[in-house]
């Protein structure tokens, strides 16, 4: 697959993902969205069918759309360093126009929400408790469960018909959704589980830019926790498969 071809289903696949994954917490926040008050449930359950419908859209490059996925497949040897690029830019690109896409859908929300300053975690994660060095510890941790699933999965096969086999991930892409939103309902609640610094630094980025009407700071501050977190944890687990027997 050429740079082009990884980058445009990257993009496209991730822009889906963030979409569909800044738009539930919207939904949930926004006072006059009809999802107001939905809570922590409904956003893991959000995030989890975004990453469904984002993978599938990007099928045709693999559908990392996470440079922490990325990572890992290059930490375990399975990836060549040649096509990391295309990955990246996809997946960052893709992330800020998801983020761009999701305001415009809730304009009409953000201009007459009452508590503007308070919008910026529809779009990035923050911790509920401060602490740069634990709450690098927590993205990790869950980088690392979202990657050594996927590593360690079965390789895909194609059944009679071109039907994709996944081994024990039978449902496909919609395996990883269950996984994301575990990894939300289990280990979420301290830093919001970006467990992708795409996912986080585009849609940052898109908050920083965008025209809401009294938001507050990007926190650039804590930017980088999102990104070295899920970075560390997906390098642990790309070298953990290459000691693993079988």
């Amino acid at each position: 697959m050429t740079f082009g071809e990884i980058l445009l289903w990257e993009l496209m696949g991730t822009a889906a993902l963030t979409l569909l994954g800044c738009g539930v917490v919207a939904n949930t926040v926004l006072k006059k969205s009809l999802g107001f008050n939905g809570g922590w449930l409904l956003i893991n359950f959000g995030w989890g069918f975004a990453v469904f419908v984002g993978a599938s859209i990007a099928a045709p490059s693999g559908a990392h759309l996470n440079p922490a996925v990325t990572v890992g497949l290059l930490s375990s040897g399975q990836l060549p360093w040649a096509d990391v690029p295309a990955y990246f830019l996809g997946q960052f690109i893709g992330a800020f126009i998801g983020a761009v896409l999701c305001w415009v859908t809730y304009k009409m929300q953000f201009d007459t929400h009452d508590e503007p300053e308070n919008t910026r975690g529809i779009f990035c994660t923050g911790p509920t408790v401060p602490n740069r060095f634990w709450n690098t510890v927590t993205e990790v941790v869950g980088t690392f469960v979202l990657v050594i699933w996927i590593l360690t999965s079965p390789t895909i096969s194609m059944q009679d018909g071109g039907v994709p086999n996944f081994g024990n991930s039978a449902l496909g892409y919609a395996a990883v959704m269950f996984v994301v939103v575990g990894i939300g309902n289990s280990l979420g609640g301290p830093t919001g589980y970006a467990i992708n610094p795409a996912r986080d630094l585009g849609p940052r980025i898109a908050y920083a830019v965008l025209p809401i009407r009294g938001k507050g700071p990007a926190d650039w501050g804590y930017s980088w926790v999102p990104i070295a977190g899920p970075l560390i944890g997906a390098v642990l687990a790309g070298l953990l498969t290459q000691i693993l027997p079988g």
